[in-house]
């Protein structure tokens, strides 16, 4: 149901519970209950003499707590103290509310805290409040302190004086945490080196403007699920749209992001993960176990096994025919049978994807999935699992990433051989980013190497065994480390690493199995041809921007008309793209899109594997690091409120 009609319900409540009758029982005028807001300004007062509370219920996230609040300090003051009473002020109070306006009874005093009758009344209401604002936790602070502390005399219990103290901090933090600023930590390295694993931030929301809640009912302080007991800490009875409040600046290109993770909006619950957290790429998921279950299945198998000694004949026959001198050795022999193999195995797979991914769908539905899905990796590592299910995420529920703006709307992307081109142009390579080298003719030395920030821990460089004995070094650096290591090591050769590509010879034909491959980045299509290093150059979308629908331009942008804007898209077989039952031949982009990428480029899964991230999933700027831990034990120090650049 849209937050506008519990809005409403807020608005008409005062008249629903007869404020106008019990007010006067409260020394005020019948009047006030009639007079929207104002009315729960003096309920307020009268309740709990706190009527500025009455501004909370603006926002969407606290205002039915505020709501609750309101109601029960309101019934208290007439008597009504119980578990009970306590429950149905909280959730429908509207019983007691009838009673006390016909009772035509007086407002009683304030409890008086030195009457033993008047607090056994109001005990176990005051223990259900604790017990809600923090379960468990609440009363054994509220407890313990009152085991060690002697009780005065007129003054609240302990569990009143901390369930009142706890709401309070809850509803205020939730506000900060909701529409000021909210903590992040970093989980992973795809910002090595600006940001590192152990980073706690601060993620300024006013920057780019605080969202409002999509899903305002929800356990404060987390973000989707309650730490430890695996549940969703919120529920969908209450929705709102897409609102986003004013701020000081646009996302601008470079900047530092914290965003909701686009490809979040199904997630598998994932027992191996701490507190139930979800950052898997689902959609990426069915790719990779569709592929899996085709490879496994006993009549592929069967097939392939048919293939492969077809192969090995032929290639065994065409290489003694050769002479000595052309004649290929085992590894080699090897290495072209299994790859003419699985071309020729994926031949099956390519066709019949969807058909494959539809099972796939199925299997992980049905609460299993398998643990790696490398497609070139043994079988035996590919370990069958059970999760929790499948569950929908709602935008501002979906895990929160961090990543640098690279490209705003309308921007041109392109990345060639792992330089990064935004409307054609290089983009600026900043301090802390590093790139992947591979360096040969030398040998490090270790403490020089942790003399300029390169750590193995971190595993920032790699030494690797070649053939004949020889090894060379991966690693990953920034500029100002390239440039000291060129400085130290004159004779060492070094070149940006590359990831592999088919070939590229104008007229190669792409196999089958490089068309499998091509749907590990995105747009994740068997013909669009992509790699971390190397990535086509396209145009981000942008709010009323206008395309022509193709073949060619489809792929790249049909998950922004489906799943973010919302359509249902169709393409027939005869080419004709049908866009909510109706021919389309072009679309105008009804967001905003930006593409973020990590600046530890090599090991980010980022905006080339999961594609834009919409206006609507955007939480706000990383603006500080306040803390930082090393996993590997101690404090980093230097890091202490430092800024993000």
């Amino acid at each position: 149901m849209n937050v506008f009609y519990f809005y409403l319900f807020i608005l008409a409540h005062p008249y629903l519970a007869m404020w106008w009758k019990s007010f006067e029982q409260a020394d005020r005028k019948s009047w006030e209950a009639l007079i929207p807001i104002y009315n729960y300004y003096v309920a307020f007062k009268i309740g709990s003499r706190k009527p500025f509370w009455c501004l909370l219920l603006v926002f969407p996230g606290v205002h039915l707590v505020m709501w609750a609040t309101a109601n029960v300090s309101y019934i208290r003051r007439f008597g009504y103290f119980t578990f009970v009473d306590t429950l149905q002020g909280i959730f429908f109070p509207y019983i007691i509310m009838f009673k006390i306006a016909q009772s035509k009874d007086k407002m009683l005093p304030e409890t008086n805290w030195a009457n033993s009758a008047e607090l056994g009344r109001r005990e176990w209401g005051d223990h259900l409040i604790l017990f809600l604002c923090l379960p468990f936790i609440g009363h054994a602070i509220a407890l313990g302190i009152a085991a060690v502390t002697r009780a005065e005399p007129g003054k609240k219990t302990k569990t009143k004086e901390w369930g009142d103290a706890l709401l309070f901090a809850l509803v205020a933090a939730s506000i900060i945490r909701t529409y000021v600023f909210e903590p992040f930590q970093i989980p992973t390295g795809s910002m090595e080196k600006t940001l590192l694993v152990g980073d706690f931030l601060f993620v300024n929301k006013l920057a780019y403007g605080p969202k409002v809640p999509v899903t305002p009912i929800s356990y404060p302080l987390v973000h989707n699920t309650v730490p430890w007991v695996n549940v969703k800490s919120y529920v969908g009875l209450e929705t709102s749209d897409y609102t986003r409040l004013p701020g000081f600046t646009e996302v601008n290109r470079y900047d530092v992001v914290v965003f909701n993770y686009p490809s979040g909006d199904t997630a598998i619950y994932d027992p191996r993960m701490p507190m139930g957290l979800m950052g898997h790429d689902y959609h990426g998921y069915v790719l990779s176990e569709s592929y899996y279950l085709f490879r496994n299945d006993p009549e592929v198998q069967r097939k392939t096994n048919k293939i492969y000694a077809f192969y090995s004949d032929s290639v065994a026959t065409s290489n003694q025919a050769l002479p000595d001198s052309l004649q290929m050795d085992a590894n080699q022999t090897q290495e072209l049978i299994f790859r003419l193999t699985s071309s020729r195995r994926d031949k099956m797979y390519v066709p019949n994807i969807d058909s494959w991914k539809s099972k796939a769908r199925k299997f992980i539905a049905g609460g299993q999935t398998h643990l790696d899905y490398g497609k070139d990796s043994p079988q035996a590592d590919h370990e069958l699992i059970e999760h929790y299910g499948i569950i929908p995420r709602p935008v501002d529920k979906r895990e929160n990433y961090i990543k640098r703006c690279v490209g705003i709307p309308g921007d041109f992307i392109e990345v060639k051989n792992s330089v990064l081109y935004v409307n054609d142009k290089k983009a600026p390579i900043f301090e802390f980013s590093n790139l992947e080298y591979i360096v040969d003719n030398v040998e490090f030395n270790a403490n020089f190497m942790e003399e300029i920030g390169m750590e193995l821990d971190r595993r920032d460089y790699q030494k690797r065994q070649l053939p004949d004995n020889k090894f060379n070094y991966h690693m990953h650096a920034t500029k100002n480390q390239l440039a000291q290591i060129k400085a130290k090591y004159p004779e060492a050769k070094v070149e940006v690493y590359l990831e592999p590509k088919p070939s590229s010879a104008p007229n190669y034909v792409l196999s089958y199995s490089d068309l499998v491959n091509n749907t590990r980045m995105y747009p994740k299509d068997l013909y669009v041809e992509n790699t971390r290093t190397n990535f086509s150059r396209f145009q981000i979308p942008k709010k009323g921007l206008k395309i022509e629908l193709t073949v060619s331009n489809l792929a790249w942008y049909r998950r922004v008309i489906t799943a973010y804007e919302g359509h249902s898209l169709v393409v027939k077989k005869d080419g004709t793209v049908m866009i909510d039952g109706k021919k389309a031949t072009s679309y105008t982009f009804a967001m905003n899109y930006y593409w973020m990428m990590g600046d530890n480029r090599y090991n980010s899964v980022d905006s080339r594997v999961w594609g834009f991230v919409p206006e609507d999933h955007i939480v706000g700027k990383a603006s500080m690091v306040w803390f930082s831990k090393n996993p590997y034990g101690g404090v980093r120090w230097d890091r202490l409120f430092t800024g993000i650049k």
